[in-house]
């Protein structure tokens, strides 16, 4: 017996929160949405400093539009919040992107603070995790030290590159500065994890749905 599918905002077709001139379908959020969810959320915008940056956000989005790359859109962000000191958790696997990163940051007035992911050298064993993850290497990653020691670093913005799946996770978890990512990282597909969704009906259909 098939279990029924619960449809969201990804089962919709009109876009009509964007639109405003077209209709909602039965199942959307904003047309079942409740009054208290909705001032909750527009309330959380004037905790800290939220509410700047929405608005930073917005203004980026609005004048790089179609024409920032996503590095000078985070420098521009950074500027309109007012964030110098610019910590960048990174995977060890591309610790040259990061390097370029940096030095990008260096000479553009910001000042570019960085910890990698093997920081420490920790067993994975001493974790408890699996004696047959240290074959593709013996430390684990550290994203929840790579987060306080960014966090003793007093940064103002940090910048994700690469981090694992579930590392980055926890590193979001435990940063104190507000966080953006620059490098998602996908070993398969140079670091474009996009590129599965757009062959997922081509190469990758097999793989991802089976038969179907």
């Amino acid at each position: 017996m098939e279990k029924e599918t619960i449809l969201t905002c990804v089962d919709c077709g009109t876009q009509n929160c964007k639109y405003k001139d077209r209709t909602y379908p039965d199942f959307c959020p904003t047309e079942n949405l409740k009054e208290e969810d909705r001032q909750w959320a527009l309330e959380r915008y004037d905790e800290g400093r939220n509410r700047e940056i929405m608005s930073a956000s917005a203004e980026v989005e609005y004048e790089g539009y179609c024409q920032w790359t996503r590095v000078q859109e985070i420098m521009e962000f950074a500027r309109k919040i007012g964030a110098h000191r610019i910590g960048i958790a990174n995977c060890i696997g591309l610790i040259r992107e990061a390097r370029i990163f940096a030095r990008i940051l260096r000479a553009n007035g910001f000042e570019a603070y960085s910890v990698i992911c093997k920081v420490a050298g920790q067993p994975k064993t001493s974790m408890g995790i699996p004696a047959q993850c240290e074959s593709i290497g013996a430390a684990m990653c550290n994203p929840i030290l790579q987060a306080r020691l960014l966090n003793e670093a007093h940064t103002d913005l940090n910048v994700v590159i690469g981090l694992c799946v579930g590392h980055d996770s926890l590193f979001y978890k435990y940063s104190d500065a507000y966080v953006t990512t620059l490098v998602t990282k996908d070993r398969v597909t140079g670091n474009n994890p996009t590129a599965a969704l757009y062959t997922a009906d081509s190469y990758y259909r097999k793989k991802f749905f089976g038969g179907k």
